[in-house]
C-alpha cells in the first residue's frame, strides 16, 4: 500500500492509503508522507568513494571512514511533492540528490541487522538538494539545510511491497532528460546494516527517514528546472526550482 498525507481543496489535512493501481486526485497538495526526522548518511555508494580516491587518505581526512557519517535534514527543509523550491540568491544552481528514504516504523535502539526489517515501515524518496561543496567530513549545514531542500514523497510504500530495497533502480531527469541512472545494489552499507550501525549509537523513532546516501556525481539543477526523481516500485518524486527574485510574486 502507498501512504499518503494530504491537504484537501478544502484546507483539511487528511492521510490517505491507496493501492499502486489507484489515481491520485489532480487537486492535491502534497505533503511529507512522514513527520520525523530525516537523518542522512554520506559516502555510501561505491562509487562516490571510488571517486574520492586517494583524496580521503590526505588531510584533512587522513583515512576513509569506518563508520556511517551522517547529517541532519531539520524541518525547515522538509516540503513534499510537487512543490517549488525558491533558490536563496546566493545559490546559482543544486545537486539534484536522489535518495532512498528508509522509514522506521518504531523505537529502534542498537538493532542487530538480521532484525531491521522488523524496524522498518516502509520506503519514500527524497531529493537531497544540496548547494556544491567539496568537504565530507564537517557539517555541511549551510550547503545541506537551506529552506525547502528535502522534498520528499509522493507517499510512503509499504516494507512489504518492496520485494528488495537493496536492489532499486534510481534514476534522475531534469527537464525530461536522464541526467542520472543507480541502483542501490551498490550501497556500501546495504541498508540493514547502515540501519544497525547507526542505532548502535543513536535511537531512531517511528516516522524518522534514514537517507541511504546520495549516488555519486549527482546532476547539477539551477532555477527554472523540474527535477523528477524515479526509483522503481515506489514512484516519482517532482520538484521545480525557482528564482529568488519571483518568491515575492507567488
Amino acid at each position: 500500500m502507498r501512504r499518503a498525507r494530504v491537504i484537501l481543496p478544502d484546507g483539511r489535512i487528511r492521510e490517505t492509503v491507496f493501492s499502486s493501481a489507484a489515481e491520485p486526485a489532480n487537486s492535491w497538495h502534497w505533503l511529507p508522507p512522514v513527520e520525523g526526522t530525516v537523518v542522512g548518511t554520506l559516502l555510501n555508494y561505491r562509487g562516490e568513494l571510488d571517486a574520492l580516491g586517494d583524496a580521503l587518505s590526505a588531510p584533512p581526512y587522513q583515512a576513509p571512514p569506518k563508520a556511517p557519517i551522517l547529517y541532519l535534514k531539520p524541518a525547515n527543509t522538509r516540503i513534499g511533492h510537487g512543490h517549488d523550491v525558491v533558490l536563496p540568491a546566493d545559490v546559482d544552481g543544486v545537486w539534484a540528490g536522489a535518495c532512498l528514504g528508509v522509514v522506521i516504523g518504531r523505537t529502534a535502539t542498537r538493532v542487530p541487522a538480521r532484525r531491521a526489517a522488523d524496524f522498518i515501515a516502509g520506503y519514500t524518496i527524497v531529493n537531497d538538494l544540496t548547494v556544491p561543496h567539496a568537504n565530507y567530513y564537517r557539517p555541511a549545514i549551510r550547503h545541506k539545510c537551506r529552506d525547502g531542500f528535502c522534498p520528499m514523497g509522493p507517499w510512503m510504500v509499504d516494507r512489504d511491497d518492496v520485494s528488495d530495497a537493496n536492489a532499486l533502480d534510481i534514476s534522475v531527469r531534469i527537464n525530461g532528460e536522464i541526467k542520472q541512472r543507480t541502483n542501490t545494489s551498490t550501497l556500501v552499507r546495504p541498508i540493514a546494516q547502515l540501519l544497525a550501525d547507526v542505532t548502535a549509537f543513536m535511537t531512531l523513532e517511528a516516522g524518522d527517514v534514514l537517507l541511504v546516501g546520495m549516488p555519486e556525481h549527482p546532476p547539477l539543477a539551477r532555477a527554472g528546472d523540474c527535477i523528477d526523481i524515479d526509483i522503481a516500485h515506489i514512484g516519482t518524486l517532482t520538484t521545480a526550482l525557482i528564482r529568488h527574485a519571483q518568491e515575492a510574486s507567488r
